[in-house]
C-alpha cells in the first residue's frame, strides 16, 4: 500500500490588485508555518488578472518559499478565483490535508492558521475565523458595512442555521481537504457557481447539507492594516446574497 506523506496545510489567496499586501503577507504566513511552528505547507496564489506587481511579486516569493501562482489573464471576480484555488488545491491535497482560505488584503493575520489548524485536528470538519465570537474584533472598517455583516449574520442563522456557525461570510476558514474532495465530487462544477463575495455564504449552505462538525474561533479583522481600496461592490453583494437566499430554497 502506498505510504501516505505527512499532512499539509495548503493556503488558497485569491488576489486582485494586491500588490501593497502580497509580499509581506506571504512572509508572515512563512513565519507562522515554517519557522514558528515547522509545519510542512503550500500557497496557492490566484492572480485574478491583477494590473500592477501583484504576480510579480507572488512569483518573486515562489523562489524561496512553496507557492504556486495560477494566473486568470482578466478579472474574474471572487467566485471564479476561489473556486480555481480550492480545486487546485483539492486537486493537490491528500485525505489529512488541510485547506485554509485567506483574503490577500492584510485583513487576516496568518498567525491565527495555527488556532484553525489545531480545531480541525481536534475534530472539526469546518473552522471559520468568526466576528461574532467573544474575543473577536474588528479595527478600522467603516460602521456600515459592520452592519451589513451582522445583519447578514442573523439572517442567515434564521433562515440556513448551522450549529456552530454565526459567521457565515468572512472567508477566513479552515476545511479538511477530504470534506472538500467529497462534496467537490457531489457537485461537480457547482460546488462553486456564484461570481461575487455571496460564493463564501453558498460554499457554507452546500457544506451544511452534509453531517459535518462546524467551529469557530475569534478574529481580529484588521481593516486598519489594509493597502489599497476595497474590492466589495456593497450594492451589488446585498442584492445577489439576498438572491441567493431565495434560490437555495428551491436548488440545492
Amino acid at each position: 500500500m502506498e505510504e501516505q506523506r505527512s499532512r499539509e496545510v495548503l493556503v488558497v489567496l485569491p488576489a486582485y490588485n494586491e500588490e501593497e499586501n502580497i509580499g509581506e503577507l506571504l512572509s508572515q504566513i512563512r513565519y507562522a508555518l515554517e519557522e514558528d511552528s515547522k509545519i510542512n505547507y503550500k500557497v496557492f496564489v490566484v492572480n485574478d488578472g491583477s494590473r500592477d506587481k501583484t504576480q510579480a511579486i507572488a512569483e518573486e516569493m515562489a523562489k524561496t518559499m512553496p507557492i504556486e501562482v495560477l494566473v486568470h489573464e482578466v478579472n474574474l471576480g471572487l467566485g471564479a478565483t476561489i473556486r480555481d484555488g480550492l480545486y487546485r488545491a483539492v486537486q493537490y491535497s491528500s485525505k489529512n490535508d488541510i485547506i485554509i482560505t485567506m483574503d490577500a488584503d492584510a485583513t487576516h493575520n496568518p498567525g491565527l492558521i495555527l488556532r484553525l489548524i489545531r480545531m480541525i485536528i481536534e475534530g472539526h470538519d469546518v473552522v471559520i475565523a468568526s466576528r461574532f465570537q467573544s474575543g473577536a474584533r474588528v479595527i478600522g472598517l467603516v460602521w456600515y458595512r459592520q452592519l451589513l455583516s451582522y445583519t447578514a449574520s442573523i439572517i442567515f442563522r434564521l433562515t440556513y442555521p448551522i450549529k456552530g456557525v454565526r459567521d457565515y461570510t468572512c472567508g477566513y476558514r479552515a476545511i479538511r481537504a477530504d470534506v472538500l474532495k467529497t462534496a467537490m465530487s457531489e457537485y461537480g462544477d457547482r460546488f462553486v457557481d456564484q461570481d461575487g463575495f455571496q460564493c463564501l455564504v453558498d460554499i457554507l449552505l452546500k457544506l451544511r447539507r452534509r453531517k459535518l462538525l462546524f467551529g469557530e474561533t475569534p478574529l481580529i479583522l484588521r481593516y486598519d492594516q489594509k493597502g489599497g481600496m476595497s474590492k466589495m461592490n456593497v450594492g451589488r453583494t446585498i442584492k445577489n446574497t439576498l438572491i441567493l437566499i431565495v434560490k437555495r430554497f428551491f436548488v440545492k
